[in-house]
């Protein structure tokens, strides 16, 4: 039949899109989807969005997993290593490559081991050891994980010598950052912060302008035979460096936890006055060289008031300090050195009080704003 003329008229004309122009048939489609959603859900133009976005949004999520792992792996910890000794004799051109250290008790080298940048320490070993032992060992060491620990990458054994192998971080040691031999009015540690924060390692502020204290040879003690353990066999004396020993330590060679407190005592004091934990010097008296120790400075230090520690205090720290806390940090390094082992406080404790003494000298800087390169007092303490 033939159409009325009302319903010819009513009968919308529609353009259809030639194959010839796709382009443009896309984006009049997308552009009269967009306009009638509503009406047409079901637009190919609309499927091919919402296709393309799950795409995108999956490929995303993939790289971002991706990514995440990568973060994670690198973050856990790696398996200590078994080095053999030709991959050391390597690094250290056999031994006769320029020393990093040297001392009584061991010799560093830096070098390259599977391309990374090491420090390499040889160690006497105080009791056999065979592969399995060390491969125990060093397991138990690498658990411990601090932002204050040397990162011990793994060891080798030959003969009688151990060889630790820590990944190198730049700096300088403790000795030089206090007593620089080409400049000795010069030191890094200028301000009573730095050595708070140096004793402190605890509390420690991981920016761009601190300086974070760490320590090497974490529980290489025993790894290297140096404390007795269950097993039998023939151990030689322990050897360590002289001024940092606790004298029960040195009368019978038996290291406890409290020869550790010992230690850290010395290094406060040392901290404090910048000063040689032992050194020669030549008293008229007696017309020659006696010794002097950092112990016993400061407790002369402590028998003549604050006068007698404002006095004693490195004076390279332009007198900027609360004095006050400065006692307190005495009076602390002096007991950790008592004769007596039992008198000594124990290292929880110690953490706590070190750790609030740091507080009370970040509050008093931050209040009283004081400029460090002033060398008279400008403000009361």
């Amino acid at each position: 039949m033939c159409k009325s003329k009302r319903s010819t008229d009513m009968i919308t004309p529609r353009r259809r899109c030639r194959s010839s122009r796709p382009s443009k048939c896309s984006f009049n489609s997308s552009k009269s989807s967009s306009n009638d959603s509503s009406s047409d859900p079901s637009s190919s133009t609309l499927n091919f969005s919402s296709t393309n976005y799950y795409h995108n949004s999956n490929t995303s999520s993939v790289i971002n997993s991706s990514s995440s792992l990568q973060t994670l792996k690198k973050s856990l910890p790696e398996n200590p290593h078994i080095y053999h000794l030709s991959e050391i004799c390597a690094a250290t051109n056999n031994f006769l490559a320029k020393k990093f250290t040297s001392s009584s008790a061991s010799a560093s080298w830096r070098g390259t081991i599977r391309g990374k940048d090491v420090i390499i320490f040889q160690r006497k070993l105080r009791r056999s050891l065979d592969l399995e032992q060390l491969r125990e060992r060093l397991s138990v060491i690498c658990r411990s994980h601090h932002s204050s620990l040397i990162k011990l990458l793994g060891a080798c054994v030959s003969g009688n010598c151990g060889y630790l192998v820590y990944e190198h971080v730049s700096g300088a040691n403790l000795a030089d950052c206090l007593r620089n031999p080409r400049n000795p009015s010069f030191t890094v540690l200028s301000t009573w912060l730095s050595r708070m924060q140096s004793s402190s390692i605890i509390v420690s502020e991981e920016n761009a302008g601190s300086l974070c204290a760490k320590i090497c040879h974490f529980g290489t003690a025993e790894l290297c035979g140096e404390v007795s353990g269950n097993e039998s066999g023939k151990v030689n004396k322990i050897e360590g460096t002289r001024g940092y020993m606790a004298p029960e330590f040195q009368a019978s060679g038996v290291v406890t936890q409290k020869c550790d407190v010992y230690a850290f005592g010395v290094v406060v004091l040392e901290l404090l006055s910048g000063e040689e934990v032992l050194k020669f010097v030549f008293d008229e008296g007696i017309d020659g060289y006696r010794r002097v120790s950092v112990v016993d400075k400061a407790s002369e230090a402590v028998a003549g008031g604050v006068g007698g520690v404002r006095k004693w205090v490195d004076r390279r720290l332009k007198d900027s300090y609360p004095v006050e806390v400065a006692e307190k940090m005495v009076l602390l390094g002096l007991q950790c050195v008592d004769e007596d082992p039992g008198k000594r406080p124990d290292m929880r404790q110690v953490t706590g009080l070190v750790s609030k003494m740091y507080l009370e000298s970040k509050n008093w800087a931050d209040k009283i704003g004081f400029p460090t390169d002033f060398s008279v007092s400008m403000a009361p303490r």
